[in-house]
């Protein structure tokens, strides 16, 4: 049996020697023996290119490295207000969350810890939100938001308002506070309300589809003033339709939408003003009646087509008659203009007669062939 135990370190490793479990040196690359009878000594070899140190003791050699582990390890003590970001070779690679500690290999990779203050700012830097981003790691750590062109961003620390946000993109660090974002959109949106039961002011049932053009003017009221400003402003819209519709009667709303419109976006407009939301603009864009309803209106708009026909058709046959009143006046006073008539009358009738035998000329064809007794 041999009381001599080799220990053998390669390139890119380095070894923590401890005898009784307890730590005694470090060890380089190279051979080594040791006199061991009694097999208190173990050897712990580590791989230099993960620089990470995960042994169980980590906080015991934490406290030893000012002495002869201090050219051993890269010591990482984060403060409760900082997030660490670890460098290795210049580049980062991860990042350590709020209180925590770490020990690091020296040699083979760089590795350098810097420090964030967390009670300056939540806001992680573009170029290391980036880095970060490209690692997979970014949704781990921050909130990221991206806000787009026409949208506002709206950033909760602990339930509280913070900052609004122009459109970008944006990270912000989720350790120790509750961290949300929220976009509102900016742009133009149509908000449609359909199939409204409806009694009109003299009692009839319909049912009306509505449409309206609206915008967000101030993202912070509209956010912070009520809790969900579309469902708001979708049901001001029904109390608006409903307000209009029974204030008229049926013959009204067909006849003047226009002013159905009016009444109904002045009613909204006035109710969502201080909200910071803008209505554009609301029509009716349909009317549905029911059937029964449907069948008596085309009846009375049968009727009064046929009434309006009828008007006019007597008013064209007194117009006729008025007509041939005035001719008949003017022939009985001309002569001249009854024997033009009589030529007319006798153009007409030749037309449709294959032949014509004439006697004693012009003559024979003005006085002869067409005989008038008064």
């Amino acid at each position: 049996m041999s009381w001599i135990k080799q220990i053998v370190v390669g390139d890119g490793e380095c070894g923590l020697l401890y005898r009784n479990r307890r730590f005694q040196r470090v060890l380089r690359a190279g051979v080594y023996r040791c006199f061991d009878p009694f097999g208190r000594v173990t050897v712990g070899v580590h791989n230099l290119t993960r620089p990470e140190y995960a042994g169980a003791d980590a906080e015991v050699l934490m406290a030893q490295s000012d002495g002869v582990l201090a050219g051993c390890f890269t010591v990482a003590d984060i403060g409760t207000q900082q997030v660490g970001l670890v460098l290795k070779n210049g580049k980062l690679e991860d990042v350590l969350a709020p209180g925590a500690r770490k020990l690091y290999w020296k040699g083979l990779v760089d590795v350098q810890v810097q420090a964030v203050s967390l009670a300056d700012t939540l806001e992680v830097d573009a170029r290391v939100a980036s880095r970060l981003r490209q690692l997979g790691v970014l949704g781990k750590v921050a909130v990221t938001v991206d806000v787009p062109v026409e949208s506002a961003g709206l950033l909760f620390v602990d339930g509280k308002l913070s900052r609004t946000l122009e459109p970008g993109a944006y990270a912000f660090w989720n350790f120790q506070k509750n961290v949300a974002a929220e976009v509102v959109e900016l742009r133009v949106q149509t908000l449609e309300v359909s199939g409204q039961e409806l009694l009109t002011r003299d009692k009839v049932s319909l049912r009306v589809n509505l449409a309206a053009s609206v915008r967000v003017t101030d993202p912070v009221a509209a956010r912070t003033k009520v809790a969900k400003y579309g469902d708001y402003l979708y049901r001001e819209l029904q109390y608006g339709l409903r307000k209009a519709v029974s204030g008229k009667t049926l013959d009204e709303l067909l006849g003047d939408k226009a002013t159905l419109d009016a009444d109904i976006f002045a009613y909204v407009r006035g109710r969502v003003s201080e909200l910071g939301i803008e209505v554009l603009g609301v029509g009716i864009k349909d009317v549905i009646l029911p059937g029964e309803m449907k069948e008596i209106l085309n009846s009375v708009v049968q009727s009064e087509k046929a009434a309006q026909a009828n008007v006019i058709r007597r008013r064209e046959e007194a117009n006729a008659t008025r007509s041939l009143l005035n001719t008949a006046r003017l022939i009985e006073e001309s002569p001249v203009l009854l024997r033009l008539k009589e030529l007319e009358a006798l153009e007409k009738i030749t037309e449709k007669i294959d032949k014509l035998t004439v006697f004693g000329g012009l003559d024979g064809v003005l006085n002869h062939l067409v005989s008038l007794k008064a």
